[in-house]
């Protein structure tokens, strides 16, 4: 009797993605600068009360003389979540989730008024096997931003995770446990409050440690966020400037082919019909259609092979730069950011976030001191969610 032949193994169809490698993507610009509202609605939606973000009595009497914008409102004012280079290119049957971002910053603040300019280009790919969908894509793709003035703001790094749908939920990782929320009692949910307001409290004033007197070891205060909803997904998702009806447009240089307006391989029902939506402007809102709507559709999650309803990789890469950055203080700047994304924040749970100081660099590339900040994001089980690292500057 012969044996039973094995399965065939799950192919990608990887053969659009390679004339896309090194060339500039993405052409796509939001109309309008932003205003302190935009500010306001973003440290709203990452849960960041910072003052100095929000709060114009506490701004104008700061350093700042008014409202300024956190370091992690750059992807904001970009279109595409930071992640759109990193995600072109037609690959049959699949969907797409973020993996991760690389950060550079170069002193220059965002205040209202400001308007950023990008400049994206697909860099290439890795081919991974994964437990989560066997043969994976790992797409790079990077976004130089300038400001109205020319000046170099931030360059961005971000890396996308591109699966095969149907290998995915052959597989079940993130399985159907996932699609039944925690539910938090009154004194569970007592404490998160309690954890989270002697956060704010820990450095409400914007005080900043000084370099020589952080020592390696030295634990930030932890903070957590959540508990995740429909509502926070949301209020995160409308944040972003791009999702905001008519706040951009498509700008392709004459002559030249823009994969981010093609077939990106998608499901029927994760795709956008940009067509309709210069009528109905919904069609092309990711709340409802698209590649982002499984985050709010718990239908649309599990076809995904999600198994339930969860948040935004650029979020946690927000909560990751403001947790440093408000440990950092008023005087403390973060020059370089890296996370690693391990799992999405799924609906019900909540995130904690620990950092702490692993090193000091007396002499940094940035021309200044520095420490090096690493940090962790876990759910209420210990599942680690983020990793990342920050090398920040502290008076001295």
């Amino acid at each position: 009797m012969s044996a039973k032949p094995e399965q065939a193994a799950a192919q990608l169809d990887l053969s659009d993605l390679d004339r896309w490698v090194g060339k500039p993507v993405v052409f796509a610009e939001l109309w309008d600068p932003c205003n302190a509202t935009d500010i306001r609605r973003w440290v709203m939606a990452m849960d960041y009360p910072n003052p100095i973000h929000w709060d114009q009595e506490f701004a104008l009497a700061s350093k700042f003389g008014g409202i300024v914008a956190p370091q992690s409102f750059a992807v904001a004012m970009d279109y595409g979540h930071g992640c759109h280079p990193a995600g072109v290119g037609k690959i049959p049957g699949s969907h797409l989730i973020f993996g991760g971002e690389e950060w550079w910053f170069f002193g220059a603040p965002v205040r209202p008024g400001d308007k950023l300019f990008q400049k994206r280009r697909f860099d290439g790919y890795d081919v991974k096997d994964t437990s989560f969908a066997g043969p994976t894509v790992f797409q790079r793709g990077d976004t130089e931003h300038r400001n109205q003035d020319g000046v170099l703001v931030a360059r961005e790094r971000a890396t996308s995770i591109r699966y095969l749908i149907e290998e995915a939920n052959k597989r079940g990782v993130f399985g159907k446990e996932k699609a039944s929320p925690k539910r938090w009692d009154k004194q569970e949910l007592a404490e998160i409050h309690k954890l989270r307001y002697d956060w704010i409290l820990s450095n409400r004033e914007g005080r900043s440690p000084l370099w020589a007197d952080v020592k390696v070891g030295d634990k930030l205060p932890r903070r957590v966020i959540g508990p995740h909803s429909i509502a926070t997904f949301v209020t995160e998702y409308r944040a972003f400037r791009q999702n905001i009806w008519g706040t951009w447009r498509w700008n392709v240089p004459e002559g030249m082919v823009d994969p981010a307006t093609a077939d990106a391989g998608f499901a029927k029902d994760m795709s956008y019909d940009y067509s309709a939506r210069k009528i109905d402007p919904r069609q092309g809102d990711g709340l409802y259609h698209g590649p982002s709507s499984g985050h709010v559709n718990l239908e649309k999650a599990s076809n995904i092979g999600m198994g339930g309803m969860y948040g935004y990789g650029a979020s946690m890469n927000a909560w990751h730069l403001d947790y440093v950055s408000y440990w950092a203080g008023h005087d403390g700047f973060v020059w370089h950011s890296k996370t690693q994304f391990r799992s999405p924040a799924f609906e019900g749970d909540v995130t904690f976030i620990d950092g702490e100081v692993v090193d000091k660099q007396p002499n940094s590339a940035y021309g200044c001191p520095v420490a090096v900040v690493e940090v962790k994001m876990t759910t209420q089980k210990g599942e680690q969610i983020l990793k990342g690292t920050a090398d920040v500057q502290l008076p001295y």
